[in-house]
């Protein structure tokens, strides 16, 4: 079995497909995914599709959903119902469980190598690390869920965490290869993110020390002086000190800020 929550969702065998077309039923499935071995109280499933405001008729509509699940999980796995209700889609005291094996869902692999590459970074093992974050960020084909919306509240908290952890592994990763010397290779990625993410004070500094250590000094003092602007501008906020020593450093051209120097300390920025 297949499954991925990672982008669209997906989930089925083969060419064969276990995910419906209907929107509610695919709220239902996605919720039990994310959750995957766990029990989704019957509440949260409600509150997913209808918010406070439940029909009265909410708990027998939300059974047919998950029969009509368990019947398209049997077409799409090849599997009878009673086998998907016993090892697949399960009722348990007060909600459902998805059980599924260890590597068939792709947000369980991601959590794998997020923590593989975090442990190798904790040994020292900066080129480990940097191979796991790589592993990991390319399993997202897209925002989590893209094609099941519009998310209730449960959806919400989940695919937010999900995001934040997919930002902070990006984060994460372009540290490592800057402590690798691949300042020339994180430009573009930073010059993207920094768009993307305009008050993100941690990959504005990233950004302008590869651009330091690409010998371009003008270009990352012209983003600190955008990224002061907007902030002031839009926020009534000064960048962190942190990142006002970054750049007080790339204007006298702190050796410190060299990849050497970073490298030796573990540490790519001046505290």
């Amino acid at each position: 079995m297949r499954v991925s929550v990672l982008g669209p969702l997906t989930l089925g065998l083969g060419t064969r497909s276990g995910v419906p077309s209907a929107m509610k039923p695919r709220k239902v499935l996605s919720l039990l995914l994310l959750n995957a071995g766990r029990m989704v109280p019957v509440q949260s499933l409600m509150a997913e599709l209808w918010g406070d405001q439940p029909p009265r008729t909410g708990l027998t509509t939300l059974q047919t959903y998950i029969l009509h699940l368990r019947k398209l999980l049997a077409e799409g796995l090849g599997m009878s119902s009673a086998a998907v209700t016993r090892d697949v889609l399960q009722t348990r005291p007060g909600g459902y469980a998805m059980v599924v094996s260890p590597g068939e869902l792709d947000v369980h692999q991601y959590r794998d190598l997020v923590a593989e590459g975090e442990g190798a970074l904790e040994a020292g093992d900066e080129r480990t690390a940097d191979a796991s974050f790589r592993r990991a960020l390319a399993l997202w084909q897209g925002p989590a869920l893209v094609d099941v919306t519009p998310h209730g509240r449960p959806l919400q908290a989940e695919v937010a965490r999900l995001e934040q952890s997919r930002l902070t592994v990006t984060e994460r990763g372009i540290e490592t290869r800057l402590r690798l010397g691949g300042h020339l290779e994180v430009l573009s990625d930073l010059a993207s993110l920094v768009v993307e993410h305009r008050f993100h004070e941690g990959l504005h500094g990233q950004y302008m020390l590869a651009l330091h250590r690409s010998g371009q000094r003008t270009r990352a003092l012209t983003v600190y002086q955008r990224l002061r602007m907007a902030m002031t501008e839009e926020l009534g906020l000064e960048p962190s000190a942190k990142l006002q020593r970054l750049q007080q450093a790339v204007l006298v051209s702190d050796p410190r800020l060299d990849h050497e120097a970073g490298a030796a300390g573990r540490g790519p920025v001046v505290a």
